[in-house]
Formats: structure tokens, C-alpha cells, sequence
């Protein structure tokens, strides 16, 4: 009788451990979800980076049309970044 009480006891043990780590990784996997940043496709890959040689670096803003561009001497720091117009109208 005392065996069968101790296996119902572990058996116990095991379903109540079980439920808590099923419960943990449901709030754990909440919090993540609601930290994370709730971006749509459009805004995620609203930038692209055009480097067409090793002296320009362009950044091109897809949603505005706004093209940054800056120009690195070869051997030199960075120099300030400038805003082109937009080649679309």
C-alpha cells in the first residue's frame, strides 16, 4: 500500500512540475512577443544602402525619397553626411 502511495505521490509531483514549466514558457514566450517591435514589411525595409564605389556611401529612404549621401576621402576620417534631392518627383 505504501508503494502505491509513494508512485501516486511522484506521479503527482511529475504532473504539477510539468504544468508549471508548460505555464512558464507561456509567459515567457508573451514577454517576448510584446517587447518585440511591431513593425510592418514596408517600415522594416524602408532603407537601403547603396555603396557604388569606395569613396560614396548612399542611403536611400524608400518611403520619403530623401537620399542621404556622404563621401569618404581614401586614408581620411568621415566627413558630414549631405542630403541630395530626391531623383524621383
Amino acid at each position: 500500500m505504501k508503494e502505491k502511495t509513494a508512485k501516486l505521490s511522484l506521479t503527482g509531483a511529475m504532473i504539477i512540475l510539468s504544468l508549471a514549466i508548460l505555464f512558464s514558457a507561456f509567459q515567457i514566450s508573451n514577454a517576448i512577443r510584446d517587447t518585440a517591435p511591431n513593425r510592418s514589411d514596408g517600415e522594416q525595409n524602408r532603407y537601403e544602402f547603396i555603396s557604388p564605389n569606395d569613396s560614396n556611401i548612399i542611403i536611400f529612404d524608400k518611403q520619403t525619397g530623401e537620399i542621404w549621401r556622404k563621401f569618404v576621402e581614401t586614408n581620411e576620417g568621415p566627413t558630414d553626411w549631405e542630403k541630395q534631392p530626391s531623383p524621383i518627383n
